[in-house]
């Protein structure tokens, strides 16, 4: 998330015309203050039964019961479909963000500035 953090001006264009939201299992609370303490300019969700990781094959369900988090990161186009995913997404590799900067340019292509 640091990285996403570090490289939001450039990767996300500060927000203008992509919405980065970040989902994991933990509270909304524990997401909150940790968003605040590390200044992340972007959104968090909470999904604490792991259903919407589920639904997109982002969690594993071990055999205790507990989800593992595979890491997967999806661009999602403005018609709702998935238009790129990232599984696992290898957040050490300075490729991956050249290879997610590429799949964001082609799938919401940079604005004409007025």
């Amino acid at each position: 998330m640091r990285a996403y953090r570090d490289q939001y001006a450039s990767l996300f264009r500060n927000g203008r015309d992509i919405v980065l939201i970040a989902i994991s299992v933990d509270s909304a609370q524990e997401q909150f203050e940790w968003a605040r303490d590390e200044e992340f300019p972007f959104l968090f969700a909470s999904d604490p039964g792991a259903k919407v990781g589920q639904m997109y094959g982002a969690f594993r369900k071990r055999s205790d019961g507990s989800f593992m988090d595979n890491r997967t990161l999806f661009i999602i186009d403005e018609t709702g479909k998935v238009a790129w995913r990232a599984a696992p997404f290898r957040e050490i590799d300075p490729t991956a963000y050249e290879e997610l900067a590429a799949a964001l340019a082609e799938i919401v292509p940079p604005a004409e500035e007025d």
